[in-house]
């Protein structure tokens, strides 16, 4: 029961971590059945209703952040922020800019919560490790089940989409950060908890490293999908 007393520090790798990526597997597999097998009225239904739980959990969220505002944890301007409001608005609205952040950020920067999670919080059930987990699963999921259970397909405009934005994000984020000596989105300085970034070297190494890695990555996650739309609209080659 110690587990569940709200008492016991949450801890990488333990129980209620593993328990999360079983929850997370289990439910993407889940949607992309569901989504493969609706309607085009049924997923328009679907997607408002996620929308609406991913932007009301995001709320409450944003909200326990400001009891009291604090100008290190209070602002929303961690790329998790961003990136929830674009999952909730891209499960609302199916409009392809929204979706191509949340396919871009959600499969690759918030899957990290799953493998290297920043959280210093009491464990399973503290309301701190519901919210963390709980925004960060929808958007992964919600990237998922847009991307395969929807078949909504990035192309290489979502992928100047997301590069422009983020960009725009980290030049915003860094001046607020140097400014005000907060460190949102890590661009500042490393996490104080183990994280993937360590394996990119020292301040400002790792920050251009790890921007090198992201556009090759992208690029990577985009290319398939390109490939095949192309090939689909030129049709069978003759034989």
């Amino acid at each position: 029961m110690e587990l569940f007393s709200g008492q016991r520090q949450f801890v990488p790798y333990g129980p209620s971590h593993w328990a999360v990526i079983a929850v997370f597997v289990i439910g993407a597999a889940l949607l992309v059945w569901i989504g493969r097998r609706q309607t085009e009225s049924q997923g328009r239904r679907l997607g408002r209703i996620l929308g609406l739980l991913t932007a009301s959990i995001y709320g409450c969220v944003l909200t326990y952040s400001l009891i009291p505002p604090t100008i290190d944890r209070s602002v929303p301007l961690r790329l998790t922020d961003l990136a929830t409001v674009a999952a909730a608005y891209a499960l609302w609205s199916s409009r392809h800019w929204p979706f191509a952040l949340t396919y871009y950020w959600g499969l690759v920067l918030s899957t990290q919560a799953l493998i290297t999670p920043v959280l210093r919080s009491p464990d399973f059930p503290h309301y701190q490790f519901l919210g963390f987990w709980a925004i960060h699963l929808l958007v992964v999921w919600a990237a998922v089940y847009l991307t395969w259970g929807r078949r909504m397909r990035p192309q290489w405009r979502s992928y100047r989409i997301a590069i422009l934005v983020t960009l725009m994000w980290a030049v915003f984020t860094f001046t607020f950060n140097s400014i005000a000596g907060t460190d949102y989105g890590f661009l500042n300085e490393k996490p104080a908890t183990a994280s993937l970034l360590d394996l990119l070297g020292p301040w400002p190494i790792y920050v251009f490293t790890a921007a090198m890695l992201i556009v090759i990555v992208w690029a990577l996650m985009t290319w398939p999908w390109e490939r095949t739309r192309r090939r689909a609209k030129e049709g069978p080659q003759p034989v």
